[in-house]
Parts: structure tokens; C-alpha cells; sequence
């Protein structure tokens, strides 16, 4: 399952864009949006989702 970003905590800074692996995120009006058919949580990519490190 993907991951979301919760609009409350994102700072619109942009890190997680650059973080992801699959290009699953992106800029989508005024905030950041994870797209779950791209997201595979960085299996195969990484010990821990690299969006939730951020």
C-alpha cells in the first residue's frame, strides 16, 4: 500500500520528490502527492521508505 502525505505536517519543502526512487512523487497544485502505482514503499530500493525519513 502506499504511502500518503499528510498535509498538516508537509512544509511544501520538496525533499521527498527527490528522495523517491520511482519518481511516485510530485508536485500537484500547492502540495506533494504520492502516486500508489508508482510507490512501492522503496521494496527492493531500500531498508526504510526514504519519504518517511525526510
Amino acid at each position: 500500500m502506499a504511502y500518503k502525505i499528510i498535509a498538516s505536517q508537509c512544509t511544501v519543502c520538496g525533499a521527498c520528490e527527490f528522495e523517491c526512487p520511482n519518481a511516485a512523487i510530485k508536485m500537484k497544485g500547492d502540495m506533494y502527492i504520492i502516486d500508489p502505482a508508482k510507490c512501492t514503499e522503496c521494496e527492493g530500493s531500500f531498508d526504510k521508505p526514504q519519504c518517511a525519513e525526510v
